[in-house]
C-alpha cells in the first residue's frame, strides 16, 4: 500500500507540473520583475503551508531577496506572548494587517502565499491587503478543495478570487488520496505538490534572470565550504529587508 501512495503521489505530480506550466510561468515572470526592481519574495503560510514558504524562504538553491512570514511573527517581531498562537489563530483576519506592517515591506516586493483550503481569514485578509497596497500576488492553493468551501472572511472571498496567478496543487478535497474502508482518506498530497511548485516556480525565475544575463542572488548550503560567505556577502545586499530567524 505504500508503493500504492508513492505511485499516486508521483502521478500527481506529473500532473500537476504539466497543468501548471503556464502558470508557473506568469508566477517566474511576477517574480522576475520584481527582483529587477530590487524587490523582495514574500512568501507566508500558516500550519503546514508554513513548510511551503521555508521552501521560497532561505533555501539553499532558492533567492536570497526572500522573506518567510507567518502568524509567530506576532511573537517573534510584534511581542505578543507565546500564548497567543492557537490553532484557531489562523481564522483571524485582523492579525493579517499586524503581519504585513511588522515585515519589512517595499512597493515593488511581491508575494506568495500558500494554502490549500485557501479559505481561512488571515490568508484571505493578508491577500486583500496586499492587492489593495499594490503588489502582485501569486497563490497556491488547491482550487478543488477551495471551490467546495464556504470562505471563513467576512467578505466571502477565498484566496484564488483575489490573485494575480493561481497555481493549483492539485490535491483533492479533504487532501488525503488513499481510501479508508468505511469512508473519508489517508494519505495527504498538499505539502509535496505545493513544494513542487513552489520550486518550478523559483527555479523558472532563476533560469530567466540567467537568460537575461544576470547573476540570480542565490543561496548556497551552509553546510558546503565558502557556503556561509557567500551568502553572507549576497544577504548584505538586502540589509534591513530580509529576516532570518
Amino acid at each position: 500500500m505504500t508503493l500504492g501512495y508513492a505511485e499516486r503521489v508521483l502521478d500527481l505530480a506529473r500532473e500537476v507540473a504539466g497543468k501548471q506550466a503556464e502558470g508557473i510561468g506568469q508566477a517566474a515572470a511576477l517574480l522576475v520583475t520584481s527582483l529587477r526592481d530590487d524587490g523582495v519574495v514574500n512568501a507566508f503560510g500558516s500550519g503546514h503551508s508554513e513548510a511551503i514558504a521555508m521552501e521560497i524562504a532561505g533555501r539553499a538553491g532558492g533567492l536570497v531577496p526572500s522573506n518567510r512570514l507567518t502568524p509567530r511573527d506576532l511573537v517573534l517581531y510584534g511581542g505578543q506572548p507565546p500564548s497567543v498562537l492557537t490553532p484557531e489563530l489562523e481564522r483571524d483576519p485582523s492579525i493579517a494587517h499586524t503581519i504585513y506592517e511588522l515585515a519589512p515591506v517595499r512597493p515593488q516586493d511581491v508575494f506568495v502565499l500558500i494554502s490549500s483550503s485557501g479559505v481561512n481569514g488571515t490568508v484571505v485578509e493578508l491577500a486583500t491587503l496586499v492587492k489593495e497596497r499594490g503588489h502582485p500576488l501569486i497563490a497556491i492553493t488547491s482550487v478543488q478543495h477551495s471551490t467546495a468551501m464556504t470562505s471563513r472572511h467576512p467578505s466571502g472571498r477565498r484566496l484564488l478570487d483575489l490573485a494575480d496567478v493561481v497555481l493549483d496543487n492539485g490535491s483533492p478535497y479533504g487532501d488525503a488520496i488513499l481510501d479508508l474502508p468505511g469512508g473519508g482518506g489517508y494519505g495527504a498530497v498538499s505539502t509535496i505538490t505545493s513544494a513542487l511548485l513552489a520550486q518550478l516556480m523559483v527555479t523558472e525565475t532563476i533560469e530567466r534572470l540567467i537568460a537575461l544575463g544576470q547573476s540570480p542572488p542565490v543561496y548556497l548550503s551552509a553546510n558546503i565550504t565558502g557556503g556561509d560567505e557567500h551568502n553572507r556577502a549576497l544577504e548584505a545586499r538586502y540589509a534591513g529587508r530580509i529576516r532570518r530567524s
